[in-house]
């Protein structure tokens, strides 16, 4: 107390770094972006693998059981066209532009019959 000043309190209004230390910190934080970035790339990467092996796996299933169903009941390909010409039909009758298409074009020869015999309605004489 040389000059009878008494401080009470004391704030400091303006702290700043320097150059160097701010360019460091700002080197340091792109460089935790990148990695983090990098991180996550790795991730989705393994990810996307999982994904299309669970998908592989899940289409051969599905080849299995559609294949063993053809085997075990020749319906099943029957079904299927009937579901396909549902389908074709559905997506004609959206459609603003009319098309005239005859059963066969729709798979809806359903009387069509394997090996030597001829389609429903028809005899071979």
């Amino acid at each position: 107390m040389d000059f009878n000043i008494l401080l009470d309190d004391v704030s400091i209004t303006h702290l700043a770094f320097g150059k160097e230390y701010t360019a460091a910190v700002e080197a340091k934080q792109v460089a935790q972006q990148e990695a983090e970035r990098a991180r996550f790339l790795v991730e989705k990467a393994l990810q996307d693998k999982k994904s299309i092996i669970i998908r592989a796996q899940g289409e051969a299933k599905s080849a299995e059981m559609i294949g063993e169903a053809m085997r075990n009941n020749p319906g099943f390909i029957q079904l299927r066209r009937i579901e396909a010409a549902r389908e074709i039909a559905g997506t004609l009758s959206g459609s603003s532009n009319r098309m005239f298409l005859d059963a066969s074009s729709l798979q809806l020869n359903l009387g069509e019959v394997k090996g030597d015999e001829t389609h429903a309605g028809t005899n071979n004489s």
